[in-house]
């Protein structure tokens, strides 16, 4: 009886955890409902301040959630060749981003709620990378070549897959996102790091995400 009280109360600890605050939620229904979120960018000191938090795990069902990830669809398509968001570059720290996959034919834009890459491989790719959220910065990023990931959709259902090349890419640069690392972050800590190249991408141009 002791152990099931515990675990009860574990659950419901992690569904509170999982629950907007009223300030998320004033911030998800601002406006419009129906039009894009404006994106979060480093030149401002508060909007740089929550891209370096740390995000947590949303409720799929919450109704405030599917408006986070429509309004988060709409902000990437209002980029200029933009190929992936994260609820961070929007104000909120949670666990949501948008992916265009280029490994599906007609290369189509998917949501992904707490996603979680489970496995990396060692082969890494060198590759141009960008960010919607740091205006003219670009630089070359190694990343794993193959993910496994696992995340749920807007019902709840979890799905697991294997993810490569440059849509794998796409994946690693949204979730560093969701916990607070930045590209330009991430290559002061990288410069003493030595990697063997591996030339492997789809597409050769600088990109933002």
């Amino acid at each position: 009886m002791k152990k099931i009280s515990i675990l009860f109360i574990f659950l419901i600890g992690f569904i509170n955890a999982q629950k907007l605050t009223p300030n998320e939620i004033s911030l998800i229904n601002q406006g419009d409902i129906n039009s894009a979120l404006p994106i979060y960018q480093t030149t401002d000191a508060h909007q740089h301040k929550t891209l370096l938090n740390l995000s947590t795990e949303i409720d799929p069902l919450d109704k405030n959630t599917a408006t986070l990830v429509k309004r988060m669809e709409r902000s990437l398509l209002s980029t200029d060749g933009g190929v992936g968001i994260a609820a961070p570059q929007v104000g909120i720290n949670r666990k949501v981003i948008w992916v265009q996959r280029f490994d599906k034919a007609g290369e189509p834009l998917e949501y992904f709620i707490n996603p979680v890459i489970t496995w990396r491989s060692e082969l890494q790719n060198l590759g141009p990378e960008g960010d919607l959220s740091i205006p003219d910065f670009h630089d070359q990023f190694y990343r794993s070549k193959v993910i496994q990931l696992e995340y749920v959709d807007l019902k709840g259902q979890k799905f697991s897959e294997m993810v490569e090349g440059f849509t794998a890419v796409i994946f690693q640069h949204e979730i560093d996102h969701l916990f607070g690392i930045l590209i330009s972050d991430k290559k002061k800590k990288e410069e003493n790091d030595s990697y063997l190249k591996v030339d492997a991408f789809k597409k050769s141009d600088s990109v933002g995400r």
